[in-house]
């Protein structure tokens, strides 16, 4: 890396490393290295610990009101790789990562890459800078992640909320069909939809069925008049869905 791409990535990271070689490996993917171990890896496995932590600690010092299984749906939502992957997309982390030949032609890099750039410079620095780094850099994103999760009642499982409005409002059970998939195996997209009674729903694409699923669900809500997307993007339950406290697993 250049001097000015280390400035550029300090700058978005908001920290300047005593130990620069740290932030040039948690930036280095393992397609521009001959071995893995001097990629971001196992950057990335300690940065995902130290970020559960950091979440789970927050949630626990904050958020009194909750319950464990509470807290815990909380934290999977947060520290998740979509959850992830959105935070170092607004960061443009994707624009810093570098990759091998095979990589770095890629318009839109998957959602697994990007999690794992975030999860490796939260690895950095926890070792560079220790915990109080770590945790400020951690919670200047998802602090109002946490919060959100905890205020809207659905902490993202909408298929959750799905399944216990139809049941309670139209005596249902909600179907999810498959429709189509496209890519290669190790990349593979699929449609979805859901189908309740003879009615069927607007169909998504998701990375993977789970992610699928779980926007075709939130596309039932929504044409069901059970949730609404609000202008900043968040998901908000209307009064009439039939979540008694919180979306359940």
């Amino acid at each position: 890396m250049t001097e000015d791409e280390i400035q550029r990535a300090e700058e978005l990271i908001g920290y300047s490393f005593a130990d620069r070689d740290l932030l040039k490996q948690a930036l280095t993917h393992a397609s521009l290295v001959d071995s893995r171990l001097h990629s971001n890896e196992r950057l990335e496995f300690l940065g995902d610990a130290v970020l559960g932590l950091v979440v789970c600690a927050y949630l626990h010092e904050h958020f009194d009101h909750l319950l464990e299984g509470e807290m815990t749906k909380i934290k999977s939502m947060v520290v998740s790789r979509h959850s992830c992957a959105i935070v170092a997309e607004s960061m443009d982390l994707g624009e810093l990562l570098r990759l091998g030949k095979g990589m770095s032609n890629r318009t839109h890099l998957p959602q697994s890459v990007l999690a794992a750039v975030y999860e490796s410079l939260i690895g950095a620095l926890f070792i560079d800078g220790g915990l109080p780094a770590a945790r400020e850099f951690i919670l200047s994103r998802m602090k109002s992640r946490v919060e959100h999760a905890d205020k809207s009642g659905h902490q993202q499982n909408f298929k959750s909320v799905l399944q216990q409005t139809v049941q309670q409002q139209l005596d249902a059970t909600p179907q999810y069909l498959i429709l189509d998939e496209k890519g290669p195996d190790h990349a593979k997209c699929f449609e979805v939809c859901v189908e309740i009674g003879a009615r069927r729903f607007e169909s998504c694409w998701g990375p993977s069925k789970k992610q699928a699923e779980q926007d075709a669900a939130l596309q039932a809500l929504v044409e069901l008049g059970f949730a609404e997307r609000t202008s900043n993007g968040d998901v908000e339950l209307t009064d009439e869905a039939g979540v008694s406290s919180r979306a359940s697993e």
